[in-house]
């Protein structure tokens, strides 16, 4: 080239694109996943409604469980409201304009109890208990939905002939009633008296609830992490459905110039997007669901929707916790892979999982619950560390899911030979482990817990469930009335007998009665128990040689200091007051009746109640029962176990004599309230996490289907059967789940260990994880079941169509 030529000029030089870094990066990345996950086609929507719908179900139990607070406390409230408030100095409320007269009474049938209340105004402006708009006259009864749906439906005949004498007048509002399917009735009476049972109120709205035990305290924190883990594992494992494909779309995004960081911000803003939809989806759920709450009634437990309000700082933490989870738990994962241009390259599958992070964890949650200490029942004022608990508790759960994918790599990597479809479901472990440890990792946390929640209950049995020593061999109803007198006690006898299916009466009238004189003991004065009743009577209740009537007995029990005090009253031959007692009724005259000098001393019997009655036993001819002060009549019930309804036609005939007489029934074991409610309030957990977490295992399985839809269908198309690849299946869910089983229960016996030491107890069922393992099968037969429709529409030969 010549000096003279005109050289052209350089292109100028640009200045180069920045690419947008720190919080804008994050924002354009996420918006392009989310874009991304909303525009995929039909694929992409597949997969981010599998997501929604993993993590809907999850929040929904979430926003379920942020409720019960709410929920207890609205429940309590109200309880407290309808409450009659008593005097804490003991003194009698004086009859006003506005004071009522009330007496508690109650009924069952057919094994569903009901709360009522007898009322009596004391003037033209009475109190009103909340959900009551007026005063029920005699004769009229205001009762709540769920029991007037009982008395209307003509199935319950039996019911509304018990309430004859009354005619249903209005409705209990929701602010008297504590659940909506609560059974609950008022009834006005003209017959009310301030003696017997009877009691006067002035205000409604005192507070009769009880501080929670501390061995219950530290039993629900466990239900509360056993029940609440799994959830969250659960929605770890949905927002990560799709990986294969995603992988894929990932390499295409590196092949046109996106970077490793951006790709992996671009994966979180899908399943950003997958979690938001899943949070809508579990409001919609939780809607549902606590509509339901109100019209079923699940093990005697229900509450009216607008009880269920989950809290507000609990909804907010739902909010942010659960997208923030979805995009923490996609970085994590796609840390060990390696997302090239050309392909996507796992390091996961070049070196064995490291274990001693994962021991460390359990280790520390087990250290954890040993530092806080034990929880003495019998101190007063005794606390129970409950973030202790609830750490210690929650780490020992998520390391058992961590140690999972561990044990399952390396179980299954030793794995050879066998059947078709044992090889190729041990093939494809082999390549996954981590999707089959994270499909199971649910029920392993929850079969954990559980074994450790059955452990406490059955140390701490005994505890909460006494037995009481009543006799239901010899009667299964007991009838009491406060008032007493011969033909009263004749009627009963007669009545009961002839009801259907009663076997046997039992019938007596029982007063005190003292030493006459003025002598006291220790300021007391010496009283002992009058019992009277027929010979076949006085039979059950103590070991008699000969009875005739006019007999009379002194009955003594094994004690000698109870004899001792019996003799100083019951002496033969010596006058006895049957009268008022003279340290309650100042100046009353005295009842006098001599005592037999022909009185012999018998044994007592315990009676179908499990007491021993000392005292006097005598026959109705012995003693003029009119001249008792205070007497009451009891009757024991034997009813005969093939008479269908045989307890409600006696309660039945019980209303009939008079509507105060106090049925009861007979039971062997006394279980506390509060034990029992928890223990309710666990099965319904209990199933809602387990439904939860097979729901989980069977939309994971499906994804899993649908991502080796191809390979299916190309298996198929080589002549693989189908029944092989049905089974193959099987083995693929069966053996993650027996390794997180086998995981579990042994977790779970040490964590129960642990718990049971805090409470200061023993270990007395071992045996607790076979019927939660029995479960475990089931779950797995079930969920194996459910995918085999989608699994044959996935061997067809369409499957092997591709773009």
């Amino acid at each position: 080239m010549s000096d003279t030529e005109v050289r052209p000029r350089p292109p100028a030089v640009l200045p180069a694109h920045t690419a947008p870094t720190g919080v804008t990066a994050w924002i354009r990345d996420l918006g392009m996943g989310i874009r991304f996950a909303a525009g995929g086609g039909r694929e992409g929507w597949i997969r981010t409604v599998l997501t929604a719908l993993g993590v809907g179900l999850g929040v929904a139990l979430l926003l379920g469980a942020a409720s019960v607070p709410n929920l207890l406390q609205n429940r309590d409230d109200r309880q407290f409201a309808r409450t009659p408030h008593s005097a804490m100095d003991g003194k009698s409320v004086k009859a006003t304009d506005t004071t009522v007269l009330m007496r508690n009474t109650g009924t069952t049938f057919r094994g569903k109890s009901m709360n009522g209340v007898f009322m009596r105004a004391d003037g033209d402006h009475p109190v009103l208990p909340p959900g009551l708009d007026a005063m029920p006259a005699a004769g009229e009864m205001v009762v709540s939905p769920a029991l007037r749906d009982l008395l209307d439906d003509p199935a319950n005949k039996l019911l509304k002939e018990r309430f004859r004498d009354f005619r249903v007048t209005g409705t209990i509002g929701e602010a008297g009633l504590v659940s909506p399917l609560e059974l609950q009735y008022y009834l006005g009476s003209d017959k009310l008296s301030t003696s017997g049972d009877s009691y006067r109120v002035e205000s409604f709205g005192q507070d009769n609830s009880l501080p929670l035990d501390p061995f219950l305290m530290a039993l629900v924190v466990l239900i509360c992490v056993v029940l609440l883990t799994p959830v969250a594992i659960f929605i770890g494992t949905a927002v990560r459905f799709g990986g294969d494909r995603r992988d894929r779309r990932l390499a295409a995004l590196r092949l046109v110039g996106a970077d490793a960081r951006a790709v992996r911000r671009i994966a979180a803003g899908e399943a950003l997007f997958g979690a938001l939809l899943g949070l809508a989806a579990g409001a919609v759920f939780f809607l549902l669901l606590r509509e339901l709450v109100g019209v079923v009634d699940l093990t005697n437990v229900s509450a009216f929707p607008s009880d269920m309000v989950p809290s507000p700082a609990l909804v907010a933490l739902v909010a942010v916790a659960v997208p923030l989870s979805a995009v923490l738990v996609t970085l994590i994962s796609l840390r060990a892979v390696a997302i090239e241009p050309l392909g996507v390259f796992r390091g996961a599958k070049q070196r064995r999982r490291r274990l001693w992070w994962r021991l460390v964890v359990p280790v520390l949650g087990i250290g954890i619950l040993l530092y806080s200490g034990r929880i003495d029942r019998a101190a007063a004022n005794s606390a129970v560390n409950v973030p202790a608990i609830a750490v210690g508790s929650a780490l020992s759960l998520i390391g058992l899911s961590a140690l999972l994918p561990w044990l399952v790599e390396a179980v299954v990597g030793r794995l050879r030979g066998g059947p078709v479809p044992w090889q190729l479901a041990v093939r494809r472990l082999q390549l996954t482990t981590g999707t089959a440890s994270r499909a199971v990792s649910g029920i392993t946390v929850a079969v954990a817990g559980a074994v450790a929640l059955q452990m406490m209950f059955a140390s701490m049995h005994d505890d909460f469930n006494q037995m009481t020593g009543q006799d239901t061999s010899r009667a299964q109803l007991t009838v009491r009335s406060g008032s007493a007198n011969g033909a009263l006690a004749q009627r009963m006898i007669d009545d009961f007998a002839a009801t259907d299916g009663v076997t046997k009466v039992i019938g007596t009238v029982q007063a005190y009665v003292t030493r006459p004189g003025g002598k006291k003991v220790d300021d007391i004065t010496p009283t002992t128990e009058l019992t009277i009743g027929t010979c076949a009577t006085l039979r059950e209740l103590a070991h008699l040689d000969t009875c005739k009537d006019g007999d009379t007995f002194v009955a003594h029990t094994g004690s000698r200091t109870m004899n001792k005090w019996v003799d100083t009253t019951a002496r033969p031959g010596k006058p006895v007051n049957i009268g008022p007692d003279p340290d309650f009724h100042q100046g009353a005259r005295p009842v006098l009746w001599t005592l037999p000098a022909s009185t012999g001393v018998v044994d007592a019997r315990a009676n179908p109640s499990g007491r021993k009655i000392d005292g006097i036993l005598a026959t109705p001819s012995a003693v003029d029962i009119k001249k008792l002060d205070d007497a009451s009549t009891v009757s024991w019930v034997k009813t005969d176990p093939k008479v269908p309804d045989a307890e409600d036609h006696v309660r039945n005939t019980a209303a009939r004599i008079s509507p105060f007489l106090g049925v009861d029934t007979l039971q062997s074991v006394d279980r506390d309230k509060q034990y029992a409610s928890i223990a309710r309030g666990l099965q319904i957990g209990a199933s809602a996490t387990m439904a939860l977490i097979a729901a989980s295992m069977l939309v994971s399985m499906i994804e899993q289907l649908r991502e080796r839809k191809r390979l299916l269908a190309v298996l198929t198309a080589f002549g693989t059967r189908r029944s092989s690849m049905a089974w193959s299946l099987l083995w693929q869910t069966a053996v993650p789940v027996a390794l997180g089983l086998a995981l579990a229960i042994v977790g779970g016996l040490g964590l129960g260990v642990v718990m049971t030491r805090m409470i200061d107890k023993s270990v007395t069922d071992w045996w607790s994880f076979l019927p939660l393992t029995a479960a475990g099968a089931a779950m797995v037969a079930i969920v194996t079941l459910l995918s085999l429709p989608p699994l044959r529409r996935m061997m067809r030969p369409e499957g092997l169509r591709t773009e």
